[in-house]
């Protein structure tokens, strides 16, 4: 026994062998329908599955990746699985990998969204609301902390997330204006303390020994990752051609004017214009789909999260619900197509938000390829993910008003809010209770409130 020890801890394990098409196309939709938790939580179910138990690629490329889709407009975990899929299977397989991140959470959301506007007024599902609003709030404030706990491993980062949250939350500064500075600092950071900017400190120990991966930290790029302008002018051009082929027909059935039009214009300029992941850009939505457009009230927006919290796939999707609402409230097709519209405005908000997305990874992929190790290219989005932990906390606080003080500060402090906000806030961070227990809990807690009043 003793002898066979040292022999079986010094054996290395052997790499995985190579993924078929349709081994990553399985996993990349079994993933679609259990990656619950925000963009936080899909990472970690990615990297658990990707890096530590399926060793498809090593931490540090993963980590690389990631530190690219951060700096990205639009989700992060979703473009992170467009990456890896591209990195594996080419374009096909990025496609794939994306498309099956986002499917299955539109048709549970579209779903949801129906039975929310046909029954939202029944006094059950209005309780239930009113125990998940509260939670929602507590589960930003935690996003805020978990990933900050990653980031702000220094000095420097927590000046960047002190200042980002100044800068957002009193100064009102644009957060692409936040983002520019921040990789900014983030550059020239790195020129004067190089150790401070350094990957990996955001993410803990890369150094963990998960054993040999299919795509390794010494794997060659493969050709297609390769980097060439040509591949890159085609994909550009073909991008364009689908956005406007989109908008072409959208123009050509309802109009310049029309609903559907305005929801593809407004979520095309909301995907190149809002950084940060879902939590960074839920305030950039509710302010053209709330106050601008009138789409939805604000009370919708927040339970239009609620919704989004509780299915798989990335938080951005409470687009679809956006888009629902406002197909539907706007009876885009009709007051006798009711559904039918509130699922078309769904998918074309979804199509518009993500299109941008699959874009930025399969032209920008080879250039990330290309950047291992250079602190000239992951200092700036070491400084970009310090940035967005601020930006995330002045969210928590925009979902905590309007909770607390539903009729605003100038009315009554909702004392059942924040009892369930706070119980919500100690199940998180002291029990460490998962998302969906914690919304079955304040769901339950706040249809008792509501029915004991």
């Amino acid at each position: 026994m003793n002898a066979a020890n040292p022999a079986t801890d010094n054996a290395s394990p052997a790499a995985p062998d190579a993924v078929s098409f349709g081994e990553a196309f399985r996993f990349w939709l079994w993933l679609g329908f259990i990656s619950f938790g925000g963009p936080a939580g899909q990472i970690a179910i990615m990297h658990t599955e990707l890096v530590e138990r399926r060793r498809w690629i090593s931490e540090k490329r993963f980590l690389h990746a990631l530190n690219y889709c951060m700096l990205l407009p639009g989700p992060e975990a979703q473009q992170l699985a467009t990456y890896i899929g591209w990195l594996m299977h080419r374009t096909w397989g990025g496609i794939v990998a994306g498309a099956l991140f986002v499917l299955p959470s539109l048709f549970i959301l579209v779903a949801l969204s129906w039975i929310y506007m046909r029954f939202g007024d029944v006094p059950v599902v209005a309780g239930i609301f009113y125990g998940i609003k509260p939670a929602v709030t507590a589960l930003v404030l935690h996003a805020a902390h978990r990933i900050g706990g990653r980031a702000l491993k220094n000095g420097w980062m927590w000046g960047i997330a002190a200042l980002a949250f100044v800068a957002i939350f009193a100064l009102h500064v644009p957060f692409p204006a936040i983002i520019g500075a921040a990789a900014l600092i983030g550059y020239v950071g790195a020129r004067l303390a190089p150790a401070a900017f350094a990957p990996g400190g955001s993410h803990g120990d890369t150094q963990r020994g998960y054993g040999p991966a299919l795509i390794d930290d010494d794997t060659p790029t493969p050709a297609h990752a390769r980097f060439s302008r040509v591949h890159l002018a085609r994909l550009v051009v073909a991008g364009l051609g689908i956005w406007l082929a989109a908008m072409g027909v959208l123009v050509a059935v309802f109009g310049l004017d029309g609903a559907l039009t305005r929801m593809g214009w407004f979520f095309s300029k909301a995907a190149l214009l809002t950084f940060g992941g879902a939590y960074a850009v839920l305030p950039y939505v509710y302010q053209g789909a709330v106050e601008q457009h009138h789409w939805l009230t604000a009370a919708q927006m927040i339970d239009g999260l609620a919704l989004g919290e509780t299915t798989p796939g990335p938080l951005i999707m409470v687009v679809a619900f956006v888009g629902f609402v406002g197909g539907w409230a706007g009876q885009v097709l009709g007051p006798e197509a009711l559904f039918v519209g509130g699922a078309l405005a769904a998918t074309v908000v979804t199509f518009f938000t993500f299109l941008p997305s699959f874009v930025f990874i399969l032209a920008g992929g080879p250039l990330v390829e290309a950047t291992h190790g250079r602190l000239g290219f992951t200092a700036p989005l070491s400084a970009v993910t310090a940035a967005v932990v601020g930006v995330i906390l002045n969210l928590a606080l925009f979902f905590a008003y309007h909770v607390l003080w539903p009729q605003g500060f100038g009315g009554r402090f909702d004392v059942g809010s924040a009892a369930i906000a706070v119980a919500a806030i100690v199940a998180l961070f002291r029990f460490k209770v998962g998302v969906m227990p914690l919304l079955g809990g304040c769901a339950v807690a706040g249809l008792a409130v509501t029915t004991l009043r």
